[in-house]
């Protein structure tokens, strides 16, 4: 691999260096049916208390979502979205040193989101979803996240998936830096995505990861996320039964490392102490390459 580029995005409350060490980025699922730990930090004080774990075993970053984007998951109300996370972000205010993200398609639940203490915006539609979403975002002067997803949550597995995923991923990856600079997004704001496990079919899930490396060369910082994914599920499994969320863990350490070997910056992840350990030891590998 080439050696992972440095970059420094600039949050509301400082900087954050990305490529000197993999940053850790901790999920909080508001959500009652998220596919890995759907409901079990729905209620608010549970979600704010879960966060602050996360960043007690190593989180850099942390994650809030209140609308689940697993496969066939439908689309809520943006009232419905904000009623999950403001409560969570407000419970937050003064209790976290790290940055937090909200995960949101939606200009109006990322204004308040930001307007409640969110520093970064990560979009798994980049920009498609809502057009608003990409003033609020220059406006606010906040990172963001753009990921590929082909197609959306509803239908995104039930194929056709591209013939050539690579070209697919970049082209698509292309035209949400495209749609972000119309917004007059800074481009040292913009972070990647190539969205594993969003509209790709499991073997392309492992060429992403097996190739990592040419998303590099389209010259932002990288995010992945692989934890838990069905494509764990379906290689750890017998036919037909596919191993359970908790026993995914050791198929995501081995995805983690690949990740970070292949040049990612980020790594979005539910197992914040496990996945710390295995992103130390991989960074260590990286340096030596």
């Amino acid at each position: 691999m080439n050696q992972r580029r440095h970059f420094k995005l600039k949050l509301r409350c400082g900087t954050l260096a990305l490529g000197e060490h993999t940053v850790i980025m901790g999920v909080v699922n508001v959500t009652p049916d998220s596919f890995s730990d759907g409901g079990n930090y729905f209620d608010s004080f549970t979600a704010v208390y879960h966060a602050m774990e996360l960043e007690q075993s190593g989180a850099d970053l942390i994650d809030i979502g209140g609308e689940s984007t697993r496969p066939s998951a439908a689309t809520i109300s943006a009232e419905e979205e904000l009623s999950r996370v403001l409560p969570v972000l407000l419970g937050l205010r003064g209790k976290l040193r790290i940055p937090i993200s909200i995960d949101t398609r939606k200009a109006v639940v990322a204004d308040a989101a930001i307007a409640a203490g969110a520093q970064i915006v990560n979009d798994v539609s980049a920009l498609q979803f809502d057009p608003a979403l990409g003033e609020v975002i220059r406006r606010r002067k906040v990172p963001v996240i753009l990921m590929h997803m082909r197609g959306n949550p509803a239908d995104m597995q039930k194929g056709p998936f591209a013939k050539n995923v690579f070209r697919d991923v970049s082209a698509g990856l292309s035209a949400a830096v495209k749609r972000a600079r119309n917004a007059r997004i800074p481009q040292s704001q913009i972070v990647l995505d190539p969205g594993i496990g969003f509209g790709k079919s499991y073997r392309q899930n492992f060429e992403l990861l097996a190739h990592l490396e040419r998303f590099a060369a389209l010259g932002f910082p990288l995010l992945v996320g692989t934890s838990r994914k069905a494509f764990l599920g379906a290689t750890l499994g017998a036919a037909k039964s596919p191993a359970p969320t908790e026993e995914r863990i050791w198929g995501t350490a081995a995805t983690i490392t690949a990740a970070i070997l292949g040049g990612a910056h980020i790594i979005r992840v539910h197992d914040v102490a496990e996945m710390a350990k295995v992103a130390r030891v991989a960074d260590a590998i990286a340096a030596e390459l």
